[in-house]
Order: C-alpha cells, then sequence, then structure tokens
C-alpha cells in the first residue's frame, strides 16, 4: 500500500514538474518578502518560566522589590583612584545618563550623587542623616575640601565595597529596568538599550581618565547580539566550504547549487513563518536555522548521492532523480519527522524563549520534508550533465569503494565484538565522569560569550574590586500587618537571614532586624551590647522609622518583609546551595504566621530556570527516544534496527554530557536545544541500513520497501561492505571480488 502511493505521487509530482516549481518559487517570493522584515528580539521577561514558584514570586513583587533585571555601570578610575575633581565629575554625568535611559526605574537609581544614598551618624545630639553629596555641591564646585568630605561621608556611611570599590579605584550606579518603557507604553527594547549603554555611556564618557564598566542582562544579551551578527560571517565561510564539500563528492556544480540553494529555500521560508507569526529572532537561538540549514544539507546530499548512482547506471536524470524521489522520500520522511518531534518536545519546557527556539526550529524541519525530498530531486531533474558524467562517478565509486572497505572491516565478527567491547568501555567512563554535570551556568560572567569578551572582563573586573555581589536573590517573607513591630516576627526573619549569610557562596546579606539592631545600637550612644532587636513595639518602630521605606525592606504596612542575599556568582552550585538552605529552613523552623517565599532577584530568576530544565531535560529525552525508537519500528518493522539505531544515539548522548563536564559546559536555555538537536541528529541519516547478523543472515533495510529482508549469506567473514543498488539487489565487496545479492520481492 505504501509502495502504491510513493508510486503515484511520484508519477503526480514528476507529471507536473514545472508547476510544482513555478508554484514554490512564487511562495519563495512572499516567505523572502516576510524574512527580510524578521529582526532580533529578546526580553528579560522570555527567560523567566512559566508557572513556577519563583517566577510567580518577582511577578507578584516586581514593582517592590528590585534587583532582578538589574544595570551596574561603573567608573573605574585607570590611575590611582576616584576621589579627583574629573573622575567625580564624570561618576556625576554618568549618572544622569543613566537616569534618562529608556526602560529605567528611576526610583531604583543608585549612586554617591543621587539622594537615595544618605549616610548617619550618631553624634552627641542623637542621629544625624545627611546625603553622602550634598545639594549644594555640584560638578563644577568640586575642590579638595568637598571631595573631603564626601570621601569621609562614604566611609562612615558603609558604602565602601558596595558603591565604591574597596582600593577607591572605581564608584557604581546601580538601576532597575522596567518590562514596558514608560515613553513608548511598548515592551522594552532591551537590544536597543544595550546599543544605547555604548553609545551614551562607553563612547561618550569612556577616555584616558576612566574606565567605563558595564553588567547586566541588556548589555549581555546585546553582546550576545552582536556576537550573532558575526555569525553570518562564520556561515558565508561554512556555506562555501560546504560547497566545495558537496562538489568533491558529485562532481557537479549544478547538482552542489541544487543541494545548497535548496536547503536555502527551507530557511527563507523558515524566517518568513517566523515573521508571519509575529516571532523574532532570539539572539540565544540565531545558530538553530543554520543548524537545521545543515541538515537539510546532508539530506541533500543523500539525494545527489542516488542520483549519480542511477547516472552511473546508465540512467537518464530525470530517471534517475525520479528514482531517487522514490526511494528516499518514506525514509527521509521518516527521519525528518524524528527531528520534527525532537525540536518540537522542547514546547515542554516552560520558559518562553525556549518555546519559540522550539518553534523555529521545528518549522525548518518540516519545510526540509518539501524542499529536500520533493523540491530537490525535482530541480534535480532538469540538470544537463556531459555525457562522461555516469562514467567519472562510477570510476569514483569504485575508489570509494576500496577506502570504506577498509573501514568496512570493523564491522567483521572479530573486529566487531572489539568494538561493541570499546563502545561498552566509553559508554560506561561516559556515564561515569558526566553523570554530576550541571545544570545552569558553570563560569562567572556570560557563559554565551568568550572568556576575554568585554563583557565578561568587566564581570570579573567587578566583582573583584566591590565587596557586594552583583547577584541577588532574594526571599520574600509574607506576614501580617504590622509584622515589622513584632518581636518575634522579626526573630524569624533575622534568623533566616543569619543563616543565608553563613551559607557558603553569599557574601552578605540584607534584612530589616540588621538595620534595627544597628538604629539600636545607634540609640545609646553605638554600644554594641545594645545591637539587638527591642521587645517593645514602640521602640520597635521608633528604629523602623530610621530605615525608611526606600530602603525597600518592608512596605508601608509591614507585610512584605524580604531578605536580600548577595552571592558571589551566579554559579548553578551557588544558587542552589542558598535555595536549599531556604527551603530547609521554611520545612524545619516554626514560622508561625509568616509564609517565606522563593525567590526574586536575577539569582532567584536564574535558580528558578535551573530547577525547570533540571525537571524537564529527563522527560524531555524521554519524549525523543520513543520517538525515535517508534519510528525506527515503524519504518524497518524489525527490533535489531531500533538498536542499530538508538545505542549508538545512546552512546552519543552520554559522550557529550561527558565533554559539556570537561569543557565546564552547563546545561541552560542556550545548550539544551544543541543536545536535542545532537540525538535527533544521530538518526536523520537512516535512510538505509545494512546489517550482518551473526547467525548468517544479512537484515537489509531497503530505503524503498519499508521493512528488512532476511537474507542468507555465505562466507560472511570474507564481507568488506555492502551497498543497495537498487530495490532488489545489493553489491557485496568480498575478499574473492565484487558480486552482487539479488532476491525476489515480496508481498
Amino acid at each position: 500500500m505504501l509502495e502504491r502511493f510513493v508510486a503515484q505521487l511520484t508519477r503526480l509530482i514528476f507529471g507536473h514538474r514545472a508547476a510544482l516549481l513555478l508554484a514554490l518559487a512564487v511562495l519563495t517570493v512572499i516567505m523572502g518578502g516576510l524574512a527580510a522584515r524578521l529582526h532580533m528580539t529578546a526580553g528579560f521577561g522570555k527567560q523567566l518560566p512559566l508557572g513556577h514558584e519563583y517566577t510567580e514570586t518577582f511577578q507578584q513583587y516586581q514593582g517592590q522589590l528590585f534587583g532582578a533585571n538589574r544595570l551596574v555601570v561603573v567608573v573605574q578610575a585607570r590611575k590611582g583612584d576616584i576621589w579627583t575633581p574629573a573622575v567625580m565629575a564624570k561618576l556625576s554625568a554618568v549618572t544622569q545618563a543613566v537616569l534618562y535611559l529608556p526602560g529605567v526605574d528611576r526610583r531604583s537609581v543608585a549612586s554617591l550623587w543621587t539622594p537615595n544614598t544618605r549616610v548617619m551618624q550618631v553624634t552627641e545630639e542623637g542621629y544625624e542623616a545627611r546625603d553622602v553629596i550634598g545639594g549644594d555641591v555640584t560638578p563644577e564646585r568640586l575642590d579638595a575640601a568637598a571631595i573631603a568630605r564626601i570621601r569621609d561621608n562614604v566611609i562612615q556611611g558603609g558604602y565602601v565595597g558596595s558603591l565604591v570599590a574597596n582600593d577607591f579605584s572605581g564608584a557604581m550606579v546601580t538601576a532597575d529596568l522596567l518590562e514596558v518603557d514608560p515613553a513608548t507604553k511598548q515592551p522594552l527594547d532591551t537590544l536597543a538599550l544595550g546599543r544605547s549603554l555604548e553609545a551614551e555611556l562607553r563612547s561618550k564618557f569612556e577616555d584616558a581618565q576612566v574606565e567605563i564598566r558595564i553588567i547586566g542582562f541588556a548589555k549581555q544579551i546585546s553582546d550576545v547580539a552582536d556576537g550573532a551578527n558575526s555569525v553570518m560571517a562564520f556561515f558565508g565561510l561554512a556555506f562555501v566550504l560546504t560547497a566545495l564539500a558537496v562538489y568533491w563528492y558529485c562532481r557537479s556544480w549544478a547538482f552542489t547549487a541544487t543541494a545548497l540553494v535548496c536547503s536555502l529555500t527551507s530557511l527563507v521560508w523558515q524566517f518568513g513563518s517566523l515573521s508571519l507569526l509575529g516571532y523574532g529572532l532570539d539572539p540565544l537561538a540565531v545558530l538553530v536555522p543554520f543548524l537545521v540549514f545543515a541538515i537539510g544539507v546532508s539530506h541533500g546530499v543523500q539525494q545527489i548521492n542516488a542520483i549519480a548512482r542511477g547516472i552511473g547506471e546508465g540512467q537518464s536524470v530525470f530517471e534517475a532523480s525520479r528514482a531517487s524521489f522514490g526511494a528516499l522520500l518514506v525514509p527521509g520522511t521518516m527521519a525528518l519527522v524524528t527531528a520534527f518531534v525532537g525540536f518540537a518536545t522542547l514546547l515542554l519546557i516552560p520558559i518562553p524563549m525556549i518555546r519559540e527556539l522550539a518553534i523555529t526550529a521545528s518549522l525548518g524541519v518540516a519545510y526540509k520534508i518539501i524542499t529536500n525530498l520533493i523540491m530537490l530531486p525535482v530541480v534535480a531533474s532538469y540538470v544537463r550533465l556531459g555525457a562522461d558524467y555516469g562514467a567519472i562517478m562510477q570510476r569514483l565509486r569504485v575508489h570509494r569503494e576500496g577506502v570504506v572497505a577498509v573501514l568496512g572491516r570493523v564491522a567483521e565478527p572479530a573486529n566487531a565484538r572489539k568494538m561493541v567491547a570499546f563502545g561498552l568501555l566509553l559508554t560506561v567512563a561516559a556515564i561515569w565522569a558526566g553523570h554530576d554535570r550541571v545544570i545552569g551556568t558553570v563560569r562567572p560572567g556570560a557563559p554565551e560569550l568568550r572568556e576575554d569578551a568585554r563583557y565578561n572582563r568587566d564581570a570579573v573586573g567587578i566583582a573583584s574590586t566591590f565587596s557586594v555581589g552583583l547577584d541577588v536573590l532574594t526571599v520574600v517573607v509574607e506576614a501580617p500587618a504590622d509584622s515589622c513591630h513584632d518581636f518575634a516576627r522579626m526573630s524569624v526573619i533575622d534568623d533566616l537571614a543569619w543563616q543565608l549569610a553563613n551559607t557558603e557562596g553569599v557574601i552578605g546579606t540584607a534584612a530589616l532586624p540588621q538595620l534595627v539592631k544597628l538604629g539600636a545600637a545607634g540609640f545609646n550612644e553605638g554600644n554594641p551590647k545594645w545591637g539587638d532587636m527591642p521587645r517593645d513595639a514602640r521602640s520597635m518602630a521608633s528604629f523602623i522609622g530610621l530605615v525608611g521605606e526606600g530602603s525597600g525592606l518592608y512596605d508601608p504596612r509591614c507585610t512584605v518583609l524580604p531578605v536580600h542575599a548577595y552571592l558571589a556568582d551566579h554559579k548553578a552550585s551557588t544558587i542552589s546551595r542558598v535555595v536549599d538552605v531556604v527551603k530547609d529552613y521554611r520545612q524545619h523552623e516554626p514560622l508561625g504566621e509568616l509564609k517565606v517565599r522563593l525567590a526574586s532577584g536575577n539569582a532567584g530568576v536564574q535558580g528558578a530556570t535551573n530547577e525547570v530544565l533540571a525537571a524537564t531535560e529527563l522527560p524531555m529525552m524521554l519524549y525523543v527516544y520513543a520517538t525515535i525508537v517508534a519510528l525506527v519500528a515503524l519504518t524497518y518493522r524489525d527490533w535489531r534496527a531500533v538498536v542499530a539505531c538508538c545505542v549508538p544515539l545512546t552512546v552519543a548522548t552520554f559522550v557529550g554530557y561527558w565533554f559539556m563536564k570537561v569543557l565546564d559546559i552547563g546545561l541552560t536555555v542556550a545548550t539544551l536545544p544543541v543536545m536535542v538537536l545532537a540525538v535527533t541528529g544521530v538518526c536523520s541519516h537512516q535512510g538505509q541500513v545494512v546489517l550482518v547478523g551473526l547467525d548468517g543472515t544479512l537484515a537489509v533495510g531497503r530505503a524503498d520497501a519499508a521493512r528488512l529482508d532476511l537474507l542468507p549469506l555465505q562466507d560472511r567473514a570474507s564481507l568488506h561492505s555492502v551497498w543497495p543498488l537498487d530495490g532488489r539487489t545489493l553489491a557485496l565487496a568480498t575478499a574473492t571480488g565484487p558480486r552482487t545479492l539479488a532476491w525476489p520481492q515480496k508481498g
């Protein structure tokens, strides 16, 4: 039945070749116009796992808690320190520039020049509060005396290590970004903001005296996008090398162009479809379309190989193209369906960026069925070749068969046992070495960028000169009204902050009880013996009043009392340790009416992503494997074909995990799709399977029969290689010379 359908479809398509190609050309022109409108898009919200506890906490309190999508700018003196009029004036100008960047939440901007940076001091008359840089100081009126006062205020206010570097070599400006630009009322264009950071900050203010360092999600993803633009240059080089490789194989520029143009056509359709659906191309997924292009080229080479073989056997180009279409349509479709399902399983991961990537890859693979299995042989049927092309390909085939015959010795029973044993040892070693691979980022900085990239150098430079962690995990404590005046509830929060502060990887914490105790000591001449929380609610209220609501450590009704944990880095191991401490605390400690919720801050968002990847990776891979097993079994109707396909696939998967562990590559939203591509790619070339059984049978998976035929084979030890000549004939290279083997057609 399947063979009858393929035969009818072959007659239909090759009977209307011109009309089909005209329709495909019109479609390509339309899709090309849509593809021209495609542009890169990125947003912080696309990284947030949908429905996760941490994400819900972040979104609920996004307007009250800062730190998740933070921008950090450091004015770094190239020589000496910042205590000069020129550097301080530069810091003021940078602060003003940050305030007016698109999408910046101006409430959150903090710098030595902003009024929310204050110093509190205990004097003989009580508390004295003042701005670090008073309103009467302007950049134009800075002198040695004014700078000396600013320096004293910074030291007394405890800003060394936070807003000012430990060695006074730099000063920081921090700001939080909004998801919606208040000026345009549209989603914040993160990539445009990244370009603005270069134009409005680095290019404008960096000079021989100061260096401008910038980190944050907006800058990171913008740098990734800039790097993605350079991918086109690498793609051009890869395209040329691919063309040369295809030509070397088929020795025809016409066939080479056919394979490449058909694969590029699916790329145009893919980009056009994304534009039609309203999607952009995420910088973290920019490689996926070109990887899908490579899959198309590989399937195109299979078609060209089948056509060239037919020509070498005396068929015309039309006849060979028609035969290739009929022979490879079913197995090629099955292989591409496997890849399609593999990418579609990424939709199981509730992260918008990965789901967009899944749609991008799935569309590209689906279009390959048309462009590489239908369009390519039809286009190839119009190719005109020299009269000697068949003879040339026959000579090449004989030469290549000699090479394959040597390589084919690994399949001889004696050698095959050794290879199987080696594969088994390799699998065991890979499982042992890669079992504890990391979910999430492994190295500091942005793993998508090179270690010597400007962003990563800025991140390392800031981390080495400032004490405050640039990665923040915020634990939200929900409480009844006026809980910040209750000693018992405040004690629970204080204990949680102490537990976090003593966790490996945590530089420090910030919570309301800590400032209350500082205020209590200050009211008693700074005596540390009085540095504890008062039991009296009125005394507690008086100390909290000194903190101010602008601290972000409590809300007006005292129902939201966050604990900020500043981390040394955003490595997955660091985040997981902190998260485990919080989970253990809320499970085993008496919380009363308090509710401890994870988590906000950029590290909290990263922790949510890590947990989602860890929870969905195994089910997703099992779905991919189940799909491959089902399709291979359906295609070849024999369990040995399933084993032959899936065992190497399993080995390759574990070896991939091993390499990730050795190379310090974590499983992230950027690397997971590549692993899926590797899994589906292994079985995308199983159009024809030839298995030599140890029981004296030859199991042949024929491309046009969708089943296995078992044939007796004598002298199997002398077999060098096997390849199909057509639907019913095998060519065998043996120790006694080449011979053919035919079998009767079965119903």
